[in-house]
């Protein structure tokens, strides 16, 4: 028995990955194109494990798709691949399209066709487990209920949009062609192998390199944050016991303001590695805010509680000081990760705001 994993070198992937092995002897055959975002030192404690085959390539590969799945044969596809951060969907849209439309549908088609040639329990058991965003449901006003599974798609970015592609496209391929698929959206991860574009991980860089902490407009937007290591266990919870074409919300019951997260990131490191030049806060900088930016999310993860008994095992504090632990001991991945395509992107991104 074996598990294929899209985008298991990039950050929840690795964390799934790495997860998987550790509770299971079950191999997982880990397809990654390693972009930007995908990195095999993530991945260094498997080196050498034969329960752990990584293969660099692409979900748009179709030759090399149908190879891996003839080959490995596995009982279940985990469906991480994806470009994921909003910033550069605003500045170069056409690769969220073609990785996450165009690769999500054919890696469908590939999968589709090995499932087609399975019989008997083989088959019956085969799962595509589809992993996607709250972000596909638009922004919430400050008082609405949070997104449950039946909220309107509302996609206001290139990502959120292409993911919202990827959602309905697993979904037609289960009503039309009964591929036995199911689907979850989580809120806003963080934890370790965080790659720091994204806020979290952004917000510790910079302030220990004394740099300024960028906060978009006026940092009121809210969002609902998920420990990697609980959206983990959620993933492996669907995966078991899931309904066949069902969708299921994880999310960590943690709505926090942006400007409240970068504060305890502040505080959390004047704890654990104080600056002689003063309190971190000092960095925070308000910079112009991107379009098209959403005010709210938040999850309702009741049916994943109700259906499959998952509720998060971290809460937002022992989560995020585990975080900032963790980037504090890990100084050589975090250098190694800044390269000058990152410095780059950074420029590019801040600099005119």
């Amino acid at each position: 028995m074996t598990i294929l994993v899209t985008g298991g070198a990039g950050f929840i992937g690795s964390n799934f990955v790495l997860d998987w092995l550790a509770q299971s002897a079950e191999p997982v055959v880990n397809l990654d194109a390693l972009t930007y975002a995908g990195n095999l030192q993530n991945l260094a404690a498997l080196q050498g494990k034969p329960a752990h085959v990584f293969v660099k390539g692409d979900i748009g590969d179709r030759a090399l798709l149908d190879s891996l799945l003839a080959t490995h044969r596995p009982r279940a596809v985990v469906h991480f691949a994806a470009e994921s951060h909003v910033d550069r969907s605003i500045h170069g849209p056409g690769a969220f399209m073609k990785t996450n439309v165009e690769g999500t549908f054919t890696l469908l088609e590939a999968v589709r066709q090995h499932w087609a040639a399975l019989d008997g329990d083989t088959k019956t058991a085969f799962r595509f487990h589809h992993v996607s965003t709250d972000e596909v449901y638009g922004s919430l006003a400050p008082d609405a209920p949070a997104f449950t599974e039946t909220h309107p798609y509302e996609p206001n970015s290139p990502y959120s949009a292409s993911k919202a592609a990827s959602d309905h496209l697993v979904r037609a391929w289960h009503h039309t062609y009964g591929l036995p698929v199911v689907t979850t959206n989580c809120s806003n991860n963080y934890g370790p192998f965080h790659f720091p574009e994204k806020l979290i991980p952004l917000m510790i860089v910079n302030a220990l390199a004394g740099k300024p902490l960028p906060v978009y407009g006026d940092g009121q937007q809210i969002r609902d944050w998920l420990y990697v290591g609980d959206h983990c266990s959620g993933i492996r919870a669907v995966l078991a016991g899931g309904r066949l074409g069902e969708t299921y919300n994880i999310g960590g019951w943690n709505e926090k303001a942006n400007l409240d997260i970068v504060k305890t990131v502040c505080a959390l490191l004047d704890e654990l590695q104080p600056s002689a030049a003063g309190p971190y806060a000092r960095l925070i900088t308000y910079v112009t805010d991107r379009p098209g930016h959403d005010r709210r999310y938040a999850i309702d993860a009741r049916k994943i509680e109700r259906e499959l008994g998952w509720r998060p095992a971290e809460t937002f504090e022992t989560g995020i000081r585990k975080t900032v632990q963790w980037y504090l001991s890990h100084g050589d991945w975090v250098a190694n990760v800044q390269s000058g395509g990152y410095k780059d992107w950074v420029a590019a991104n801040y600099a005119a705001r």
